[in-house]
Formats: C-alpha cells, structure tokens, sequence
C-alpha cells in the first residue's frame, strides 16, 4: 500500500477523512436517506428490529448534512463495496477462523448453530416487523403446537398483540402449549419448516430450548387482566402446580414495590411523566408512595396535583400505561440495569 503525500491530499483522501469521524449509524441513516422510499423498505427488511428503530432515530436526528458529509458516505460505501468478498464465501470463512479457535468438535456444533440462526433469523424477525392482523391471520388457522411454536421465537409484545386477536380457547390452548414447551426436535422442526416454508419464504426456524414457564409468564404479563385471568385458569385446570409456577414468575405491577430505590430511580429515568400518573390512578398507596420519595419534592408535587385534577380513568387504560412501564422494567432487568426480586430470590 502506497502512501500519498499529505501535502497533496485530493478531495477522495479529504472525503475518506471526513467519512471516518462520521459513524457508521449515520452514514446508514444518510445513505437510506438518499435512496427512494421503496428501495430504503427493501434494505429495512433486512435489518433486525433493534437496528430498524436505531437507524430510524438517527434519521430523525440528522441535521445540518454538507455535501462533503454526504460525498464521503457515498465514497465510502463503494469503497465497502468493492472490497466485499463474494458472499458464498463466507460460510467457509467462519468455519475455518470457528475450527482454529476452538477446536473441530466444538466449532462443528457452534457452526451448527450459526448456520441456523443465519437461516432462521431473517423469517422470525419479519414478522416481528408485520402488522399484528397480519401476523394473526397467517398463523390462526395452523395447529396450536405450530402457533405457540412461532409466537415463542416473537417479541413478547408482537406474541401477546396476535394472542388477543385470537378466540378465548384457541388463545388459552396456544398459553398452555407455551407454558409446556419444551424444544423442537430434528424431525418435527422439518416438518414445521414444510409447514412454514410458504409463510416465511422458505426459511426455516432455528432449533430452540425456549419457551415454558417463563415465556408464559411474560406473554400473559403482557395480556390484558381478563384475558389474562382466562388464560391462567384454563391452565389451572389443566395442571394446577404448573399454573402456579407460572403466576410465580409473573411480574405484576404491585411487585414494583420490591425494587430497591436505585432500580426505581433507574426506571424513572425510562418512563414518561404522563404515563406513570395514569399508572399510579391504580397502585396501592404504599407503590405511590415509593414512587413519589425518589423523585426530587418539586417532581413528586406535580405528580401529586395532577393524579388529583385528573378525573376518572378507564381500567383499560390504567393496565396499558401499567403493562408499557413493565414492559421497560423487563428491558432494564434483561440489560442487568435494575434487579427483580420474586419472593426471597432475586434475578436480573
């Protein structure tokens, strides 16, 4: 590699330069930008939600784009381009680097994985990314085993939003069958990959070990109360000890009073103003209370005068904002931000 003179740097060397103090989110933001509006759909898809929304925010946020910026990006990216290898090559790329690390018997079985995570991703996060009806009125009519096996592989909330658009016992079968899942063998995953094959354009589901109790608890956190209670009680009948297994992982609204101040400070940080008033319409005084003594005085007066002035509030409404704000405690607890504690244990 050759090295220019500094003192007779072109405008490439100069876009290069400025190209590199720019990060890369941006440079992906500029480029959909410049693109149509069909084109930058098409790359969308290819993206994993948490990418989709982190793009999306710094589109939003760009401001002030020179055209030097944007020449740079573009050079940039062809340069990218150029230098990328075809992509049939990577497979064996991974596999050689996987082997020299690790050994041929324990990179076979992590390839393995790879491999199916790379086929299998692509179809599950699509439908993260489609409308609820459409995701409901694809599935609906499949077997439940089939239905709980794809909902389990979604968002939590994408799963309870399709959940509530099915039937009271459809919806109650497909809990259970959560609940009680234990895994995809070899020979069931083909054929639900013949089943699913029309639905996710020919890609397979990767082999997975979630689901059960857990998966359960946090879909039906996410239900609303009766269908909730529907839900749990046609589980009861089936198996009282595993419903009560399931209700003792649920995370409910009232639990909040047993996070420590600092993971209450930390929540208050996440959720909107608005929304904890109407939250708050229906907690137990004591969760007001530890709520208001971890804001400063000033803030907690606010809350104060306005949870008065505001009139009556819709139950529906009082469990959505409670369901969005426990839905931010599960993501904080997931990143190791807050810890929850369930009875005398605690997990993050």
């Amino acid at each position: 590699m050759t090295t220019s003179n500094p003192t007779s740097a072109t405008p490439a060397t100069n876009g290069a330069k400025a190209s590199k103090e720019t990060t890369g989110l941006r440079r992906a933001a500029l480029l959909l930008l410049m693109i149509e509006e069909e084109s930058a759909a098409e790359v969308f898809k290819h993206f994993a939600p948490n990418q989709i929304q982190k793009i999306s925010k710094e589109m939003t946020r760009l401001d002030d784009v020179s055209h030097t910026e944007i020449k740079a990006a573009l050079e940039l990216f062809h340069q990218h381009l150029a230098d990328t290898p075809s992509l049939d090559k990577y497979d064996d790329y991974v596999r050689s680097v996987l082997t020299k690390a690790l050994g041929t018997d324990r990179a076979n079985s992590l390839i393995e994985d790879v491999l199916e995570h790379k086929v299998g991703g692509i179809g599950i996060d699509a439908l993260n990314m489609m409308d609820v009806p459409e995701v409901a009125e694809m599935i609906k009519d499949e077997h439940p085993q089939i239905i709980a096996t794809i909902l389990i592989h979604l968002d939590r909330a994408q799963a309870a939003k399709v959940l509530e658009l099915f039937d009271e016992r459809l919806r109650n079968d497909v809990v259970l069958r959560v609940a009680t899942f234990t895994g995809v063998q070899p020979a069931a995953l083909q054929e639900l990959t013949e089943v699913l094959g029309g639905m996710l354009d020919g890609q397979s589901l990767k082999r997975s070990k979630m689901g059960g109790v857990r998966t359960a608890a946090e879909i039906l956190n996410l239900l609303s109360a009766g269908q909730e209670d529907t839900a749990l009680e046609n589980i009861r009948a089936y198996n009282d000890e595993l419903a009560q297994k399931i209700v003792d992982e649920m995370f409910l609204f009232e639990n909040l009073l047993d996070l420590d101040d600092r993971s209450i400070q930390v929540l208050l940080r996440q959720v909107e103003t608005s929304s904890l008033v109407i939250a708050l319409k229906g907690a137990p005084d004591e969760l007001v209370e530890k709520f208001l003594r971890n804001m400063s005085q000033r803030a907690a007066q606010l809350i104060r005068e306005e949870m008065e002035t505001r009139g009556p509030i819709r139950v529906s409404q009082v469990e959505g904002e409670q369901k969005a704000i426990l839905q931010v405690v599960r993501r904080l607890a997931d990143a190791g931000e807050i810890v929850l504690s369930s009875g005398d244990d605690a997990y993050v």
